[in-house]
């Protein structure tokens, strides 16, 4: 996954001590993405923006907040999150990178 003409933000966000780490773009239309890696753990976010989730490298389960359970997704998949709710990310014994697309309601 390949992003052009876009304004980069250098300054990491580092969540969980660094075991979580994203760089924030700006796209040419004004829309925003983060990308990042997360390394093996358990990790709850919250979302204010409706977001999706776009899984690039690894695998991980996620469970949404409300629901029960959870599912599986690997390199290619993607999962989508509402806004003003989150999500539990657990990752194995390697990295997961994604991209993060958050969505205009």
């Amino acid at each position: 996954m390949q992003f052009s003409n876009v304004t980069a933000n250098a300054k990491a966000n580092v969540y969980f001590e660094g075991k979580v780490v994203s760089h924030g773009i700006t796209l040419a239309d004004g829309t925003t993405k983060s990308f990042g890696i997360i390394f093996p753990g358990s990790y709850h976010f919250g979302t204010e923006k409706a977001e999706r989730m776009d899984i690039t490298d690894g695998q991980c389960s996620v469970t949404l907040d409300g629901c029960d359970g959870s599912d599986s997704f690997t390199a290619g998949d993607h999962f989508d999150v509402p806004a003003n709710s989150g999500f539990t990310i657990e990752v194995g014994e390697e990295i997961c990178q994604y991209v993060c697309s958050y969505i205009e309601s």
